[in-house]
């Protein structure tokens, strides 16, 4: 679901780059400490997993794509600010070396995806802890998924309407949300089962080896 350089309006990317800008800031403090001979190989490898998933895309109507993120599993192992970061690096990577997504839109990309998706699937897994860690891990996966899917739409959806010529004619994005979000949700739902599974079998996996920092 990564936007492409074009389809945002600078009243849309400029405030998201500031936003960024504040949220890499706040997610880099201690990292330092954190990093390690045993984190950074772990942390690279679930990262390298997310930059694979995000390659596998399905074209979506209005110009985005669909596909699994991964960023509730870095999310749930090593915590929101960790996952943030490798998500954010993935994407650029992405937009540089793929033109998966747009630099102007990574801002946007990075916090719908990256922070928003790592903060849903954080309080999602406590908020369903009760109901044990499959349910709960599986739940937090996909429900972070729908939620970014569900911001992403929404923003282009936007597009029309804070940007466009004095005969009403869109600027960027030329459709509104009546036709951006189910084009965006509905395929998402099933992407999203697929990704409950996988992070499902990851954090086992994560958890038999100790790894499970958050």
């Amino acid at each position: 679901m990564h936007i492409p350089d074009g389809f945002l309006s600078p009243q849309t990317y400029l405030p998201a780059w500031g936003l960024a800008g504040v949220a890499w800031a706040w997610a880099g403090r201690g990292l330092a400490r954190r990093l390690d001979e045993t984190l950074v190989p772990r942390l690279a490898m679930l990262t390298a997993l997310a930059y694979a998933l995000g390659l596998v895309m399905l074209p979506l109507p209005g110009g985005t794509s669909g596909h699994a993120l991964g960023v509730a599993v870095l999310a749930l192992i090593f915590g929101v600010r960790l996952a943030f970061l490798a998500y954010s690096g993935v994407l650029l990577l992405q937009a540089l070396l793929f033109g998966a997504g747009g630099i102007t839109a990574l801002g946007v990309n990075a916090l719908a995806l990256g922070l928003v998706g790592a903060l849903v699937a954080v309080a999602v897994r406590r908020l369903f802890a009760v109901a044990g860690d499959t349910v709960a891990v599986a739940l937090a996966a996909f429900i972070s998924l729908q939620v970014s899917a569900l911001l992403v739409a929404l923003l282009l959806g936007i597009q029309p309407t804070i940007a466009r010529r004095e005969d009403g004619t869109p600027l960027f994005f030329p459709l509104g949300p009546e036709i951006t979000v189910p084009a965006v949700l509905l395929p998402h739902l099933l992407i999203g089962i697929g990704e409950a599974a996988l992070t499902v079998f990851v954090w086992r996996h994560a958890r038999r080896k100790g790894w499970v920092s958050a």
